[in-house]
Formats: structure tokens, sequence, C-alpha cells
């Protein structure tokens, strides 16, 4: 089933940005032999489409990178990642590629499974990635974002390309990616108990020592 870890591992990285796996598919099907879409997929390395993502890559990569504007950019993408990760896990899962040369029946005769199953998995990504961001601006005052909205486009180009070519090593990524998130999520706890503990106090009176 590498077909699936492709999958996998491109709804992943349409999680974290909707473009880039779109556009890993297009471009590599077009210009390499490292994968082949069917017939009923190949308006996805059509040079317009091509062109459209693109520009819409380039508009995601400034938004995403600026305090505020990010969390408005998040709250589009709510019905744009989870879209473009069903496109990208239906595409890949009915391709043939390095490591597939027969992609599974079960996904060839149930189209829709992957579509469904790919957004599923962009959403739950793309969740993670609206809860962790307010955490991220908060402690460093809006400088992170751009830095962490850096990691992630690497991360998501990455990880389409290993998608295709080892899907395999997409289950160490998938590992990392959830690591990460929950040490976000105990920071984001931390900062919660650390802002009641001070709200307390200062109803209680206390003054912090000089």
């Amino acid at each position: 089933m590498l077909e699936s870890l492709t999958g996998l591992g491109l709804a992943t990285s349409a999680g974290l940005n909707a473009y880039i796996p779109l556009l890993a598919i297009g471009v590599l099907a077009r210009y390499t032999e490292l994968i082949t879409l069917p017939s009923n997929w190949q308006w996805m390395e059509n040079g317009w489409t091509l062109t459209i993502v693109a520009i819409l890559l380039a508009i995601e990569f400034v938004a995403d990178k600026v305090p505020m504007l990010d969390h408005v950019n998040d709250v589009i993408q709510t019905f744009i990642r989870p879209t473009a990760g069903g496109l990208a896990f239906g595409a890949a899962s009915s391709s043939e590629t390095v490591t597939v040369t027969d992609p599974g029946s079960f996904f060839t005769s149930h189209q829709w499974v992957p579509i469904v199953v790919g957004g599923a998995i962009s959403l739950g990504v793309h969740g993670m990635k609206a809860v962790s961001r307010p955490v991220i601006n908060a402690t460093t005052v809006g400088f992170g974002a751009p830095i962490v909205s850096t990691i992630e486009d690497f991360f998501s180009v990455f990880l389409s390309v290993i998608a295709i070519v080892l899907p395999i090593v997409v289950l160490l990524f998938m590992l990392l990616l959830f690591l990460g998130f929950g040490w976000l999520l105990r920071r984001r706890k931390k900062r919660k108990e650390e802002k009641a503990a001070a709200k307390w106090a200062a109803a209680q009176g206390y003054r912090p020592a000089p």
C-alpha cells in the first residue's frame, strides 16, 4: 500500500500549504518520469493549471508570514487545504510512481475514498497548524511567524517529494510533525497556567518581589 503512504504524505503537505503538493505533482508529472498521472488527473500537469497554482502559492507564501494576516489566511485556508489534500491524495493513489507501478485496485475502484481521506487528513493537519500559530506569535511577539512559516513551507516541499520518491519515509515525518505539535500544546498549556497564576496573584494583592 505504498500508494497510501504517498497519498498520506501529500495530504499532510497540503495541510501545511495547499498549493505545494499540487504544484509538486503537476511539475513532476509534466517534466519527469517520477510520477505518471492517469488520464482523469492529467489536468494537474497542464501549463495553465501549473501557472494558476504557482500564483496562488506566491500569495499564500506572503500572507502566511505576516502576523495577524496569517490568522486570516488560516481561516480562509480551512476550506482550501482539505480540498487540495483530497485532490493530492486522489491523484497520487491512482498514479504510477517510481515505487508504485500498479496502484491499488481499492482506490481505483472507489475513487471517492482517497479524496475524502485526503481531505480529512489535510483538515487535521491544518487544524494543528491553525492552533499552534497563535502560540508561536504570542511567545515571539510576532517575530516567529515568518520563521515558522518558512520551515513549514520547506517541510511541505520536502514531504511532497519524499512522498512520491520514497513514501516509506513519510511515517518518520508524520512522527516528527506530531511530536512538534505536542510540544506546542504543552507550551500553550504552560502559558495559560502562568497567566492564570499571575491573575490570581494580582487578585490577592500580591506583588512580584523587586
